[in-house]
């Protein structure tokens, strides 16, 4: 029997809308993805919180506690404490002439007066020495000049500013232009934006043994944490990364072209320890049962869960119980109200809650929820090193706040313009963060760096250990 054209008229049909239903679901998904996209905030992704826009939100209010603002009743003071008077370059005596009541003439003096000092900055001007090299002529008709005694620089600008150079530039992030007029202004020392570069440079020289030193050895500490962030580099300004690895007392940091496995091996070198991280692929190679992932990340992929809504907003509610019952947990063991075998025990029941309810993301229908859980899954070990090994916070926070500066720099000079000027910045970030940590003299430090490269000296070390054993060998 011969096909009726109407027949083919309802297969052309069927097919036209399958076509169109293909092309809505492709659709649909573009929308869901771009909405994603728009709902994206510091709460839900890594996204720092000045990136929020309006729709964002504000973030949850804290609860109020009645008391009024400033510093409370019965609280510890942090007054100013009083130097000793033996240290003071001037004392004043202001004895009263007479009685404030009836005016009669007053003798003798207060056994204990009531003190008070004030503090004052002298006009500083740099000081600079003329050294005058002779030339003198021998019988034999050779004349022969004199050379600069030893540890005198060839150029302009002694340790001292140097190290100054360097700490305006590093710490407190000053512009190569800034620097100049800075000096002019405190110290009357002229200096041009070439002869800052070239303190950097000389900066950079003498503090590489000591950075090189500290970057040994974080690589052999128990435990590390580690983060990068975006960079600049080039005349181009292309695109590169900051990186950053922290141990208890000393922080290195590294700029790389790449954010991948070879640049944090470049950093870690190999892995020995427990590595806290979020869940960056670039860390895939460190083994998960020594490795901590970061809850603060984990709990913005779980909001991010719930702002899709459907299925995966039930998912990742009832995982958000589950990590705000963590955190509440370990601030009590952290503060002392709770002890680390009881926090053990709670967590057994949790991790089984926590793991059981991953497995039904993995199953969900939502394609990014179900690859989050499945992830998470695939390295469930590396979400409870923190409950196995003490000192391990399930955070990563000691990493990404110490980047924050090297954000700032960022910010300010759009990053660097040559090799030579990462690798100060490597350098300097380094000697900056990791004195902060151990509460040393970072001007101290970089000056006696510049000194020690100049007497070819062995320079002053970033290891808590070495730097107090040297001081001791010098005070011998």
């Amino acid at each position: 029997m011969a096909r009726d054209w109407r027949d083919d008229r309802i297969a052309e049909l069927e097919a036209h809308v399958a076509r169109l239903m293909a092309t809505v679901e492709e659709q649909a998904r573009r929308i869901a993805k771009l909405e994603e996209q728009v709902r994206r905030s510091s709460r839900n992704s890594s996204k720092p919180p000045s990136s929020d826009g309006p729709s964002a939100g504000t973030r949850p209010a804290k609860p109020r506690t009645g008391r009024d603002p400033g510093g409370q009743l019965g609280h510890e003071p942090h007054a100013r404490e009083l130097e000793p008077s033996a240290k003071a370059d001037k004392i004043v005596s202001c004895i009263p002439p007479r009685c404030a009541r009836c005016s009669a003439p007053l003798r003798g003096r207060d056994p204990a007066p009531l003190r008070h000092q004030v503090f004052d900055l002298p006009k500083v001007v740099a000081i600079f020495i003329e050294y005058q090299l002779h030339a003198l002529a021998c019988d034999c008709g050779h004349v022969t000049r004199a050379k600069l005694p030893p540890g005198v620089p060839s150029g302009s600008f002694g340790p001292g500013v140097v190290a100054v150079v360097a700490l305006l530039m590093g710490v407190y992030r000053l512009s190569k232009r800034m620097v100049p007029d800075l000096l002019l202004d405190l110290f009357g020392l002229h200096m041009s934006v070439g002869a800052a570069v070239g303190c950097q440079e000389q900066a950079s020289a003498a503090i590489a043994e000591p950075v090189g030193e500290a970057k040994a050895h974080v690589v052999e500490q128990p435990v590390k944490h580690a983060d990068e962030t975006g960079w600049r580099e080039g005349p181009r300004r292309s695109r590169a990364w900051l990186w950053a690895v922290t141990t208890r007392y000393v922080v290195v940091f590294m700029i790389h072209a790449r954010r991948n496995s070879d640049a944090a091996r470049a950093l870690l070198v190999h892995s020995e320890g427990v590595l806290v991280s979020d869940r960056h692929g670039a860390y895939g190679w460190w083994p998960d049962w020594m490795r901590q992932l970061c809850w603060a990340h984990l709990k913005r992929d779980v909001q991010a869960m719930i702002d899709r809504g459907g299925e995966s907003a039930r998912i990742g509610k009832s995982l958000l119980e589950e990590v705000d019952r963590m955190f509440h947990w370990w601030h009590r063991v952290r503060d002392g109200t709770l002890t680390r075998a009881t926090f053990k025990v709670y967590m057994r029941s949790l991790r089984i809650r926590f793991e059981a309810m991953l497995e039904v993301g993995a199953a969900c229908g939502h394609s990014k929820t179900a690859k989050t859980c499945a992830n998470l899954l695939k390295h469930a070990c590396s979400l409870w090193t923190f409950v196995r090994v003490e000192g391990v916070e399930p955070t990563n926070n000691a990493a990404e706040q110490v980047v924050r500066h090297g954000v700032l720099i960022r910010k300010i000079s759009y990053g660097t313009h040559s090799q030579a000027g990462s690798r100060f910045i490597e350098r300097i970030l380094t000697v900056h963060a990791t004195l902060r940590r151990q509460r040393r003299d970072i001007l101290a430090f970089l000056r006696g760096a510049c000194e020690a490269k100049l007497y070819n000296r062995p320079p002053p070390s970033l290891l808590p250990v070495a730097s107090l054993r040297r001081q001791l060998a010098n005070a011998a």
